[in-house]
């Protein structure tokens, strides 16, 4: 018998043989080229290396069997296409190698354009574009041949061979200096000629060798930095940031090189089919001329506006608004589109799916379902509950006193004030100080991510809103002005000057987003119209507000397509009234502990630390009507709705004077001579009561059993407010909760005593008091079975859970060694802001399970922070909670989130 035949894997595709549905295997630009040319775009002609084959080089450090082969056969195919070899000194063909990762990663991974040029095909190259390289071309294609030649050396030196880009950077400003300009349209074929001459003894002194003059060793070393540029430092701190998973790897992409910068009837350039920062539909975009398209995003000449091509070139125009419009609707969604014209002839170099602000999203999401694109569910997916926070974030209170000193681009919005600063070190360095940082720059490049993550708005003198600083602003909802060219930025000296005015490095600005606005100093901020929405005081039906009317219309979607109830955390009257308004359906946590602090804690003090019955009963008889009267008040708040009130669970270090400060204090007053009895019995008691661990101490259940009359007092004040409220005409729903139970006959024993004094309270009133409790130890979750048969509820208390399910004291944690746990990619992010799926998640899985087994009426909530958190609700979801609730300012976000939820598993069912 013959042995079987080994199927090669297939690691490299043409661009006519994908698709966009293949991001997974082809990246997102690779799937979105290979969708265009089989749209019958003018795509210039390639073929991508899959993200497997990335995946593979990665894991052992070396291209995996058949790669090399099978960029053989696509390369010498693509050369019988274009009648032309791959840097063939007559007329040669060059390609460009560009990143592609599943998730646009804009500037993160590397791009080498004009792979194939060296000695002597660069001759070629300038013959073939109409010129000879002994004298001055005709139209300068001349001097294109050696500009792309030094952009190559260049790209690669850095990309490939990691030398540092500023040295190049600093030869290009040598030469124009040299020539007497800033623009380096200005530098002739000799200039560059030097230019490249000097490039090359740049990459000499860095690698110790010779630029590569063979062709193909250019392509297979780009393709290897490609690959290698995915665990870049700057690629890393961006997939964390937008939490992409760090194991899909990046396609590569070799495409046949089209030139913008062979004269002034050639350029490049980037367009939206509707503005990414408001959603207005129009001609959004920007144009270079004589350009590459690396000027255009990384903003080192001014553009023009989109709208100026026309006057350029009408056809080339013409052609690509037929070609926006079909993208669009193609797509079904804002399309973002890199293209280059090569004398005339216009080239589609990349589409995807845009990004866009939090605005834009929801104006846009509401549009397409207008033109019936897209219907009401699939808006809902569109937008998610990071955007909606984004939105409620404040923006300038502006009036007479406030001139604003400059005007750039509104490239991302939002209203951010700070310390200017000119690093992106600076930045992180001052923002790790809890300082609020504008980062100043001419133009940002994928190096200054740190600063632009630590930063809260950025400005840039160069650039528009297709340039590094706006893209990769707007993904990470960064306040952004770009292009604001009357600021002279110089970094060396750490000030910019304006309006004959000088901002150094420390002094505050205040930037406009929206705008493109610059101030001096800081401005004052007001409420967002978003947020004027929720609290009531906008009519979305009678405002001519494109933004908030489409919040209004995928809010009330929401609402109506969501399973879980959204309820609120709130300890006051005032809360439970604000987050009313935000739409919240209840009270999910109300803290009785917030209640005790400021005047009243030296009741709770005199209480945990009194030893008579007498001094325990007079601290309660003094506590008991202000308990109610704050029930009372919560009630009236949300009437009708449900409140769960938390017994008492205070960690007693926060109720006790600090052990430490007092010693000192009663030692001063001994070696003084005063009369300290009453401090030292104090001390004593406080030394009686210290705990090492106050968060594993004497809290929640296990002081309402040690301190007898706690609880009773607190269940009291509960119903006897519940009463009064009903017997107003109000209508109170209490639900009193038990916290940090870990055993059935904790909440046993607190139920018995409750029940009496709820039936003793409540008599022929109609109040109906439930009795249930937090699940936040871990022992608990795991017996969820057992404790449910004395509780009519659970409320999830994920931020104890995680606490006690990881051994992480959450107060601490954080500062000491989380940051290096999410730079090593332990954590994609905190388990205290999203929820651990696979530990903690788990134990909210068990009880869930095991609890409405032995109880199947069983309500179930989630209380802790994560309540509020977009991913987090999506598994509440999942598990079959019945709430979620949270702070009310996320009220709205569990909302939209709990409807998001219902659409992206398919169901239909409402609430």
């Amino acid at each position: 018998m013959a042995a079987q035949e080994t199927v090669e894997q297939k690691y490299v595709y043409d661009f006519s043989e994908g698709n966009k549905d293949l991001k997974d295997l082809l990246g997102g630009k690779g799937a979105n080229l290979a969708e265009m040319t089989n749209l019958g775009l003018p795509v210039p002609p390639g073929f991508t290396i899959t993200t497997e084959a990335c995946q593979a080089y990665l894991a052992t450090g070396r291209e995996p069997d058949g790669l090399a082969g099978q960029i053989e056969a696509h390369l010498e195919s693509l050369e019988r296409a274009m009648g032309k070899r791959l840097g063939d000194p007559q007329d040669p063909l060059l390609v460009s190698v560009r990143s592609g990762a599943k998730f646009s990663m804009p500037g993160m991974m590397e791009t080498v354009l004009n792979v194939g040029l060296n000695d002597q095909s660069v001759e070629g190259l300038a013959r073939q574009a109409g010129g000879s390289t002994g004298q001055a071309a005709p139209g300068g294609n001349d001097r294109f041949a050696w500009d792309s030649y030094r952009r190559l050396i260049q790209m690669f030196g850095k990309t490939v061979c990691e030398v540092p880009g500023e040295e190049f950077e600093q030869a290009l400003d040598k030469a124009k200096s040299a020539k007497g300009t800033t623009n380096d349209l200005d530098l002739d074929a000799d200039d560059l000629r030097g230019l490249v001459d000097a490039y090359k003894k740049i990459f000499l002194k860095h690698t110790g060798r010779e630029f590569p003059q063979q062709p193909r060793e250019q392509l297979d070393l780009a393709i290897r930095a490609v690959f290698e540029s995915w665990n870049a430092e700057r690629a890393v701190l961006y997939r964390r940031q937008e939490r992409i998973p760090a194991d899909l790897g990046t396609a590569v992409n070799v495409v046949t090189m089209v030139f913008g910068n062979l004269g002034p009837d050639s350029g490049t350039g980037v367009a939206f089919t509707r503005d990414p920062a408001s959603g207005a539909q129009g001609i959004y975009g920007d144009y270079l001329a004589n350009a590459q398209g690396e000027d255009v995003v990384a903003g080192i000449r001014n553009t023009v506006p989109l709208q100026e091509l026309e006057q350029l070139d009408k056809t080339s125009y013409d052609e690509l608004l037929g070609i926006m419009a079909r993208l669009e609707e193609h797509y079904r969604d804002l399309c973002d589109i890199e293209f280059t014209i090569e004398r005339g002839k216009l080239w589609m170099l990349q589409t995807r799916v845009g990004k866009r602000t939090a605005a834009a999203a929801f104006v846009i999401a509401g549009q397409l379902v207008d033109e019936g694109l897209i219907d009401l569910d699939e808006a809902l997916h569109r937008v998610n509950g990071a955007q909606l926070a984004q939105l409620m974030f404040p923006r300038f209170q502006l009036d007479h006193e406030f001139q604003p000193v400059a005007k750039g681009i509104g490239a991302s919005p939002g209203a951010a004030s700070g310390t200017v600063v000119f690093t992106s070190a600076r930045a992180v360095e001052l923002a790790a100080e809890g300082k609020s940082v504008i980062l100043v720059r001419r133009e940002t490049n994928p190096d200054d991510l740190n600063g632009m993550i630590a930063a809260k708005g950025i400005l840039t003198s160069r650039g528009g809103k297709t340039s590094h600083a706006a893209v990769v602003a707007r993904g990470m909802g960064k306040t952004c002005v770009s292009g604001a060219d009357e600021i002279d930025v110089n970094v060396p000296a750490k000030r910019f000057t304006v309006a004959g005015q000088t901002v150094n490095e420390g002094d505050v600005v205040s930037i406009d987003g929206t705008t493109g606005k610059v101030y001096l100093g800081e401005v004052p901020v007001m409420p967002s119209e978003v947020v004027q929405y929720f609290e009531g005081s906008l009519d979305p039906e009678h405002i001519d507000n494109a933004l908030v009317r489409a919040v209004h219309r995928i809010m009330t979607h929401a609402d109506g397509k969501r399973r879980l109830a959204v309820r609120t955390n709130a300890d006051t009257g005032a809360d439970a009234a604000r987050a009313r308004r935000f739409g919240a359906e209840g009270i999910g946590l109300c803290r009785t502990e917030h209640m005790f602090l400021g005047d009243r804690r030296e009741l709770v003090e005199r209480l945990i630390l009194a030893r008579a019955p007498g001094e325990r009963e007079e601290a309660l008889a003094a506590l008991l009507p202000l308990q109610r009267a704050d029930f009372e008040q919560i009630f009236r708040e949300m009437d009708g709705l449900p409140v769960t009130v938390r017994l008492i669970d205070p960690p007693l270090h926060e109720f006790l004077p600090p052990l430490e400060q007092l010693a000192v204090n009663v030692a001063v007053a001994q070696e003084r001579g005063e009369d300290v009895a009453k401090e030292e019995a104090l001390l004593a008691a406080v030394r009686r009561m210290h705990e090492e661990n106050p968060m594993l101490g004497l809290r929640g259940v296990r002081l309402g059993l040690v301190i007898p009359g706690l609880f009773a007092m607190q269940v009291r004040a509960i119903a006897e407010a519940a009463v009064i409220f009903a017997r107003g005409g109000g209508v109170a729903k209490p639900e009193i909760m038990v916290p940090l139970v870990g055993a059935v006959q904790e909440l046993e024993t607190v139920r018995a005593e409750a029940e009496k004094i709820i039936a003793e309270v409540v008599g022929d009133s109609g109040v109906e008091v439930l009795i249930g409790t937090m699940i936040e130890v871990p022992r608990a979750a795991l017996t969820a079975g057992q404790i449910a048969e004395a509780a009519e509820f659970f409320s999830f208390g994920t931020n104890d859970l995680t606490q006690m399910g990881w051994g992480f004291s959450r107060d601490d944690v954080e500062g000491a060694f989380f940051w290096r746990y999410l730079e090593l990619g332990i954590f994609g992010i905190s388990p205290f802001e999203s929820i651990d799926r696979d530990g903690v998640g788990r134990l909210v899985r068990i009880a869930a399970e095991e609890g409405r087994a032995a109880r199947p009426g069983l309500k179930l909530g989630v209380c802790g922070e994560h309540g509020g958190d977009p991913d987090s609700v999506h598994f509440f979801h999942e598990v079959g909670l019945d709430y979620v609730s949270c702070s009310p300012f996320r009220v709205p976000v569990a909302r939209l989130e709990a409807g998001r939820a219902v659409v992206e598993t398919g169901g239909s069912d409402s609430r």
